[in-house]
């Protein structure tokens, strides 16, 4: 109902307002929900057909399904599931290709150190972490989504597929182990690896299938960065032995990172100089270079290879002087040329390691769509997250099948790869190219390559999570309660291991939501002097209450868990509990003497769905006040909420006319059932 007052003089605070009665500048009738949907309803619908039978049915349902395999809908199911089919015709081959190419070769680059790096971190000889840099990057660019997205290696699913690893295939207790031994048990663990990438491949595979691309929503932006924040931190511990060079066991389980500090601490005077000077060394040059990377980015035409020069520095050093033998240096050693034979991994392992996929599964898809979303809103595309979630499970599950361990997208190489000129999924080629070489024709390079260099190139990628922590003040300023999911996921993490600290984010998490639709206030509402509009009288506004109308707002959704405190809210304001209602302090006038309530409108609006539970606490309400012979009138409530209470009962309690489609519809009827004068429309201070 458009304009139900006309404006005038505010009178003072305690007269009578001399306002024009809404009753008098009336445009329309008030619509009810029969009403409006005579008026403004879809079609009539169709008369029921009797029920047809089911072999009928399904007969049916074959030939439109056995239609629809057309050669037209053959196609469009391809280029659905095949994206180079839809972009690869629009590529404008003058103005991306040379983009494509430097971008590719630079994260190319990049992948070879720290494919090994990573390999190292998985448990795994390095080998396999090259193994990783090629084939999911292969399969991604035919079935990715993400024109800028990079994926490989990523240190925070090698932290947690090295604890899967290690608990899987412990350490002997014996220290020294032979040659045959030691590539017996590396042979375990490569199986290991392959193993939970097979099982995260097939899980995210199984997602597909259900069409569970919504289920990234549910880690939050505070959840992934405390994860990937909190994982650095244990990366970084957990390479502590490799820098200073000394032989420790890796601890896993709970407060794994103490127990690596404490363990360091222990051997801390056994350390190698060589190692703890080429680690010192080492550093010195990445984080510097990191550094101008990044603060020189927009002048810089390609970013400055740091890992590369470290590698070929740290070789050609321990090669002329002869670390690995004067000075007992651990090195890489020979990288074994060509591809890994295509091997199924060990099914029997699969219900052990069922455990390790599942967050596995969770956190690939949550980073890789989470990176794929932000830089598709930048550069105007979408993004299909149930392709993403075939195109990671497809990579993960063919990539096991050679060795590789569960891979996703990474933030520092897509950020790399866009900074560098990258344009489409064709950059992923030219770098599989970069590692191709490695594997076939440069590998003997790397031999004299120092496990040092590798651990504090691995420190060395996490810059960008560690500075993370450095929104935590933006973030207190906007959201309190995200401020708390952040530091509760963090510390988590930290304490207990990366699996343990994601699922208590998420539970915590989804705690907050629950307790947020705890806390919120059923609001009383007043007319704004001079319009239509109804605002909380607990606002800054000169509003109008009419005596005996009560006009409530309930912006919550209504389940088991908040149906107790609508029952004592609305009892209170209604006075239907056992010891009635209060006097009101800030709803009306001092010397305003409280009415009792002979009309309540209840504003529905807010309540997004609703339980049996719930319904049936409204449904209770209307009996309620009817018994109190109060008028009890429904305004603006969504569709499915609606059906919800009709099914809970509700309309044994009201009449149809008694529901509205607006608050101003059920105010005006409020006004004229309770025959409203000038005289009583009061202006209420608040």
């Amino acid at each position: 109902m458009s304009a139900l007052l006309g404006a005038r003089t505010c009178p003072s605070r305690g007269e009578a307002s001399d306002l024009k009665s809404p009753l008098g500048s009336r445009l329309r009738e008030p619509l009810t929900e029969a009403r409006f949907q005579q008026l403004f309803g879809g079609e009539e619908q169709e008369p029921e057909l009797p029920a047809e039978p089911l072999l009928a049915r399904l007969c049916r349902l074959w030939r439109l399904r056995a239609r629809a395999c057309s050669g037209t809908g053959a196609w469009r199911l391809l280029r659905a599931r095949l994206p180079p089919l839809r972009w690869l015709p629009h590529y404008r081959w003058r103005a991306w290709l040379l983009g494509d190419a430097v971008a590719g070769v630079t994260v190319g680059i990049v992948h070879v150190p720290q494919g090994m790096a990573f390999a190292l971190l998985t448990s795994v000889p390095p080998v396999f972490g090259l193994y990783t840099s090629f084939f999911p990057v292969l399969i991604y660019s035919l079935l990715g989504t993400g024109r800028h997205l990079s994926t490989g290696t990523f240190a925070v699913l090698s932290l947690m597929t090295g604890s899967a690893v290690e608990r899987l295939v412990p350490e002997p207790l014996m220290g020294n182990l032979s040659s045959i031994e030691r590539e017996q048990l590396d042979a375990q663990r490569v199986g290991a690896a392959a193993a939970v990438a097979f099982g995260s491949g097939a899980l995210m595979l199984g997602m597909f299938a259900l069409q569970l691309g919504v289920l990234s929503t549910f880690l939050s932006e505070p959840v992934v960065k405390a994860l990937t924040s909190g994982a650095a931190l244990h990366v970084l511990v957990s390479q502590l032995p490799s820098l200073l060079g000394l032989s420790l066991p890796r601890q896993i389980g709970c407060f794994s990172l103490f127990k690596t500090l404490a363990a360091v601490l222990t051997a801390l005077p056994r350390s190698s100089p060589a190692e703890l000077t080429i680690s010192a060394l080492s550093l010195a040059l990445l984080v510097p270079v990191k550094e101008l990377n990044v603060r020189f980015r927009d002048r810089l035409p390609t970013p400055i290879p740091g890992e590369v020069v470290m590698v070929l520095l740290a070789s050609v050093l321990c090669f002329t002087s002869s670390l690995d033998t004067r000075y007992n240096v651990q090195i890489v050693g020979l990288l074994p040329g060509g591809f890994p034979q295509p091997l199924l991994p060990n099914l029997a392992e699969l219900p052990r390691i069922l455990a390790d996929s599942l967050p596995i599964a969770l956190v690939t898809f949550a980073v890789s769509a989470s990176l794929a979303s932000i830089y598709a809103d930048k550069y105007s595309y979408t993004v299909d997250s149930n392709q993403e979630l075939l195109a990671h499970g497809v990579s993960n599950l063919i990539s096991s099948l050679f060795s590789c361990f569960p891979n996703s997208a990474t933030l520092a190489t897509t950020s790399l790869l866009v900074d560098a000129g990258g344009n489409t999924q064709l950059a992923g080629l030219f770098s599989c190219m970069v590692v191709l070489s490695v594997l076939l024709w440069l590998g003997p390079f790397f031999y004299y390559l120092p496990k040092a260099v590798l651990a504090c190139i691995n420190i060395s990628s996490m810059r960008q999570m560690f500075f993370q922590m450095r929104e935590l003040p933006q973030l207190w300023r906007i959201s309190r309660m995200d401020f708390a999911v952040w530091m509760v996921t963090w510390v988590a993490v930290v304490t207990f291991s990366v699996d343990l600290g994601l699922a208590v984010g998420v539970v915590f998490s989804m705690m907050t939501v629950v307790c947020r639709t705890q806390r919120v206030q059923c609001l009383a509402l007043g007319l704004a002097e001079g319009t239509e509009l109804y605002r909380p009288l607990r606002g800054s506004h000169k509003l109008l209450q009419v005596a005996g109308l009560c006009i409530l707002s309930y912006p919550t959704p209504l389940y088991f868990g908040t149906r107790g405190k609508f029952r004592h809210i609305l009892e209170w304001h209604l006075g239907l509990g056992k010891g009635g209602k209060e006097t009101p302090k800030a709803d009306g006038p001092p010397d305003r003497v409280a009415e009792p309530v002979r009309v309540v409108v209840l504003d529905f609006s807010g309540v997004t769905f609703a339980d049996a539970a719930g319904a049936r606490e409204v449904v209770q309400l209307a009996s309620q006040c009817r018994d109190a012979e109060i008028h009890f009138l429904l305004a603006q409530c969504n569709a499915s909420v609606l059906e919800t209470l009709t099914r809970a009962g509700l309309l044994d309690r009201v009449t149809p006319e008694q529901l509205f489609v607006s608050v101003q519809d059920a105010a005006a009827h409020a006004l004229e059932r309770l025959e409203i004068t000038d005289s009583k429309i009061c202006t209420v201070w608040v």
